[in-house]
């Protein structure tokens, strides 16, 4: 839902909810990376190694920072999906988990 909830009509472009909270100057850059960090919390409560969640955190440090950014950044939010990639990293490492 945070990047990849709606698709842009006549494109292929898709962008979520991050995108469009993300338009609000500053307030909604803090707020989408508050949400960010709060996944990367659930994936050290799930036993996520500091490797992973090192990666996860620079994905979503990179998207807030660049976010920042007015215009290019939200540009850059749409097309980064932070979120999405720290979702298969996480889901890499839970497949390779023991059951």
């Amino acid at each position: 839902m945070l990047d990849v909830a709606f698709i842009i009509p006549g494109t292929n472009v898709r962008y979520g909810i991050d995108g469009l909270i993300g338009l609000v100057p500053v307030i909604g850059d803090v707020i989408t990376t508050a949400i960010s960090l709060w996944m990367i919390r659930e994936a050290r409560a799930l036993g996520a190694p500091m490797h992973l969640i090192t990666r996860m955190l620079g994905n979503v440090a990179l998207d807030g920072v660049v976010g920042l950014v007015p215009v290019a950044g939200d540009a850059f939010d749409v097309m980064w999906r932070a979120n999405v990639r720290n979702m298969r990293l996480l889901r890499k490492w839970m497949d390779k988990q023991p059951r």
